[in-house]
């Protein structure tokens, strides 16, 4: 018989790099907050102008997504994906589509000026532009050489 050698830290280092990917999106703003049965995916991009996000949501009226910035600039996308509710008496083969409510949420880097956004809802595609200031300049002081 063998002597085995048991390492008690075996899998603890791939832990704690997960654990730091979460730490890093949450330094680089970049933080999100995943709440209920469907999840709409989101594309981010900005430029010298503006953050843009853009998210499907298919088969959601506009009625339904509700998009709110707090005091924290953190920008949160609500809605509700409802099931069509028709009494016929169906075999479904197979379920693939999600429904119910969700939740998404972002902080939004203090470039973003959160008084001055506009949205649209096109086709099932909900655009988000949010106005970004310029950044502050950093102050520079001339130091003088004795």
């Amino acid at each position: 018989m063998g002597i085995i050698k048991v390492d008690p830290f075996r899998g603890f280092d791939t832990m704690m790099r997960r654990v730091n990917e979460v730490f890093d999106d949450v330094q680089r703003g970049g933080i999100r907050f995943e709440v209920g049965d469907f999840a709409p995916r989101v594309d981010i991009s900005d430029d010298d102008k503006a953050l843009m996000i853009t998210a499907e949501l298919p088969g959601i009226n506009k009625e339904d997504v509700k998009i709110t910035v707090n005091e924290d600039n953190v920008l949160t996308i609500r809605g509700e994906k409802r099931r069509e509710e028709k009494h016929e008496e169906k075999n479904y083969m197979r379920v693939e589509r999600s429904y119910g409510s969700f939740t998404r949420s972002f902080a939004l880097p203090d470039t973003v000026i959160s008084d001055d956004v506009k949205a649209s809802f096109d086709n099932g595609v909900l655009t988000i532009a949010l106005a970004k200031r310029e950044p502050a300049k950093p102050k520079e002081l001339e130091v003088a050489i004795q």
